[in-house]
């Protein structure tokens, strides 16, 4: 099963696509991410395998992906790191694929 995600991250303009594939008896999940990005590069570089069941849950040591991305991301609202643990999720059959959305507004104090 795969789950694949596009992540618009926002103001900077990039854009990460991420695929997950689970083939195998094992249960793990591979991680082919795609991105301009260096940041999103280094952590893609790091995170290649993963245990679905550990990426769910901040049990523990928390997600794997998490830990990752708190070394190489340096914006801590990217979107992307929640964007490969729904693709995880999806490509181990842990959730449906649905969107999400983050919707941004200001409004200035009258």
């Amino acid at each position: 099963m795969r789950g694949i995600v596009n992540v618009m991250s926002g103001i900077c303009g990039m854009i990460t696509e991420i695929r997950a594939t689970s083939e195998d008896q094992s249960g793990r999940v591979n991680l082919d991410i795609n991105t301009r990005c260096e940041s999103i590069q280094k952590l893609a570089g790091e995170l290649r395998v993963v245990n679905p069941e550990e990426e769910i849950s901040y049990k523990g040591n928390g997600p794997k992906t998490l830990r990752i991305a708190s070394k190489h991301c340096k914006h801590t609202a990217c979107p992307v790191p929640s964007g490969i643990i729904k693709a995880i999720e999806v490509a181990a059959g842990l959730a449906q694929p649905e969107d999400a959305r983050i919707t941004v507004t200001q409004e200035k104090d009258r």
